[in-house]
């Protein structure tokens, strides 16, 4: 397949690249890293694989190693490619750079350099993984990883408790039943849970269930690949009529009858049309 060459303007572009299925990269993706003058990229042979994967010529450009790791040398280097007018293309591994991967650091130094900084925008594991686990996606929270150690990771999951939205973690194979483990204890092991894995590769695997039980299934199993874990919100103690009512008078005094509905269902953990039809009533009342 030919790329549409395309003339880039001068700045940085990020690039997302797939994190399974390699025919998940978009078309826009494909015709930066056809026409980049300058090509950058967490993994290089990760990239340069994806890009003969899919036809797109180096044509004597090389792809920049750059990481969490590489240093503010390399970062240097890029800025000073902006700094001559040409189009640098960073693609991280395996999803949208900055989610959980390298990127920020660039992007915020590009941007406080004046230059142009903009996306192709490709596949997200957490996307992805909120669309299959059967849990609520009008509100989420991406906590990235927890902590390694089983203290500094309790007390992130303290932090987390109350947070009004579903959760969701990026988690290693190797912790997964210690982290299982620690979700049941601080969140509750009732709460409703999914653990995803290997995404859109050959092996995909969705498990949902209560946290106690997947922490209980998955306390000895040996597990390979990519996982994403999300937790349901935890859920607010039965309001009364009298109570629920009262914080409807209230956030009507301020918001639309819509607006105040939709903020004590989030409020309560109820759901959003039963609130609304109440505050019809008052409002007509």
């Amino acid at each position: 397949m030919n790329h549409q060459m395309v003339t880039l303007s001068p700045g940085l572009y990020f690039v997302g690249t797939p994190i399974g299925t390699a025919r998940d990269i978009t078309l826009r993706a494909l015709d930066v890293l056809a026409s980049a003058d300058v090509i950058a990229a967490e993994d290089t042979r990760s990239l340069r694989r994806l890009m003969d994967i899919h036809a797109v010529p180096l044509n004597g450009r090389r792809v920049l190693s750059y990481h969490d790791h590489s240093g503010a040398g390399s970062r240097a280097r890029l800025l000073e490619a902006l700094a001559e007018g040409k189009s640098v293309a960073y693609a991280s591994e395996a999803g949208m750079p900055l989610i959980a991967d390298p990127g920020f650091d660039l992007s915020r130094a590009a941007a406080e350099a004046g230059f142009t900084v903009t996306s192709a925008p490709g596949p997200s594991a957490v996307l992805v993984a909120l669309t299959l686990a059967g849990l609520p996606t009008d509100s989420f929270f991406f906590a990235g990883f927890l902590p390694n150690a089983k203290s500094a990771r309790r007390t992130r999951l303290e932090e987390l408790r109350g947070v009004p939205g579903t959760l969701v973690f990026y988690e290693s194979p190797k912790r997964i039943g210690a982290s299982l483990s620690d979700m049941a204890a601080v969140l509750g092991d009732d709460r409703q849970a999914a653990m995803c894995r290997e995404l859109t590769k050959k092996f995909e695997e969705v498990r949902r269930d209560t946290l106690g039980e997947l922490a209980s299934a998955l306390a000895t199993e040996k597990l390979k690949g990519e996982i994403v874990v999300l937790v349901d919100r935890g859920r607010s103690p039965s309001v009364s009529d009298s109570d629920l009512e009262s914080d409807l008078r209230q956030a009507m005094e301020t918001q639309s009858v819509r607006d105040a509905a939709d903020l004590v269902a989030r409020m309560h953990g109820l759901p959003r049309r039963t609130v609304y039809q109440l505050a019809l009533q008052l409002a007509k009342a």
